[in-house]
C-alpha cells in the first residue's frame, strides 16, 4: 500500500487536476466525507451532528494559494464562515491551514490575515486552530502561533506524533489546546517515525503526556485500539471528561462518533466543506486506500 499512498499524496498536490475537480462537483465519492461546497449546505450537518451531541471543527477548504489576492479571499471566506458559526448558534469552531491565507505567498502577510481572523473568532468567543501541514510549514506555523499567543488564548495547532521533535514541541506549548494526530504527509526518515508500530507508541505517549498538562487535549484518531486505551488511562488517573475531547474526521465511523458522545465523551468531527475540495480528498484516499472503491464506484455510477 505504500506506492497507492505516495500516489494519493502525489495527486493531491496536482493543481490542475484540482482545477478540474471543480468542474466536476463532488462526484467521485467526496460526497461522502465533503460536507458540500456551500456554508448552507455545511451548515446543516454540522447541526446535525449538534443533535447528537457532537460538536464541529470546520475548515473551509483551499489549497494551491499562490497570490495575495487569492490569500484575501480565503481570508474573507473564513471570515463569513465565523460569522455563520455566530448567527446560527451552532456548536463549532474553525480549523485553518496558514498556506491558505498566504504563508508561502508572504509570512507577514499571513499573519497580518490570521491576526484579524483570531481576533474577530475571539469576539465571537469562537476557539481557532492551526492545521499543522508538512513539515516545511512546520516552524513556521509554530512561529505565527507563538507571536497569536502573545495576544490572544483562543488559538491553538496540531502536534504530529510520527515527527521526533514531536514531544518537545508538545512541551513547549503544554498550557495550550492542542490537537494531537498520528500524521498524515509522507515525510523523510530523516524527521519521522515510518513504522506503524513506533508511531502509535509515540502517539499514546503524547496524548497521556498532554492529558497531565494544563492545556485542553483533542485526541484526534479513528484508531479504536487507541481511543480504549485512552479511556482506561482517564480512569486510572481520574483525568476530567471536560480537559479532552475525541475528535475524527466527517463521513468516517459516524456510529463510533455518536456512541463516544453518548458515553459522555466530548467529541468534535472536522467538517471540510468548500469548492476546492480535491486535494483534502486525495490525502484521505491516501491514508485510508479502501476508499478507492468507493470512489471509483461513485464515478461509473454518475
Amino acid at each position: 500500500m505504500g506506492v497507492t499512498r505516495s500516489f494519493f499524496i502525489a495527486l493531491s498536490k496536482n493543481q490542475a487536476l484540482n482545477s478540474g475537480a471543480k468542474r466536476w462537483g463532488l462526484k467521485l465519492g467526496a460526497g461522502k466525507v465533503v460536507a458540500g461546497t456551500d456554508i448552507k449546505s455545511m451548515m446543516q450537518s454540522v447541526k446535525e451532528l449538534n443533535a447528537n451531541g457532537i460538536s464541529a471543527t470546520i475548515d473551509n477548504l483551499g489549497e494551491f494559494v499562490q497570490t495575495k489576492e487569492e490569500a484575501t479571499q480565503a481570508k474573507e471566506a473564513i471570515l463569513k464562515t465565523l460569522e455563520a458559526i455566530q448567527v446560527h448558534g451552532v456548536n463549532a469552531h474553525m480549523s485553518i491551514k496558514l498556506t491558505q491565507i498566504g504563508l508561502d505567498v508572504d509570512p507577514d502577510f499571513c499573519l497580518e490575515n490570521i491576526q484579524e481572523i483570531v481576533s474577530a473568532a475571539a469576539n465571537y468567543d469562537i476557539f481557532i486552530n492551526l492545521d499543522m501541514e508538512d513539515y516545511d510549514h512546520l516552524q513556521q506555523t509554530l512561529d505565527i502561533l507563538n507571536v497569536l499567543l502573545k495576544e490572544y488564548d483562543n488559538v491553538g495547532t496540531v502536534i504530529q506524533a510520527y515527527l521526533y521533535r514531536a514531544e518537545k514541541d508538545l512541551e513547549n506549548l503544554k498550557n495550550v489546546r492542542l490537537r494531537l494526530v498520528k500524521g498524515a504527509y509522507k515525510e523523510s526518515p530523516e524527521v519521522s517515525l515510518q513504522e506503524k508500530k513506533e508511531i502509535d507508541e509515540n502517539y499514546l505517549k503524547l496524548i497521556k503526556l498532554h492529558l497531565q498538562a494544563p492545556g485542553y487535549t483533542s485526541i484526534a484518531t479513528h484508531d479504536h485500539h487507541i481511543i480504549e486505551q485512552v479511556k482506561a488511562f482517564v480512569k486510572e488517573e481520574n483525568i476530567p471528561l471536560h480537559s479532552f475531547e475525541f475528535q475524527m474526521l466527517y463521513g468516517f465511523r459516524t456510529e463510533m462518533q455518536k456512541d463516544l458522545a453518548k458515553e459522555g465523551f466530548a467529541f468534535t468531527t472536522y467538517v471540510p466543506f468548500g469548492q476546492d475540495w480535491y486535494a483534502y480528498y486525495m490525502r484521505r484516499l491516501a491514508e485510508r486506500p479502501q476508499n478507492i472503491n468507493l470512489a471509483l464506484k461513485s464515478l461509473v455510477s454518475k
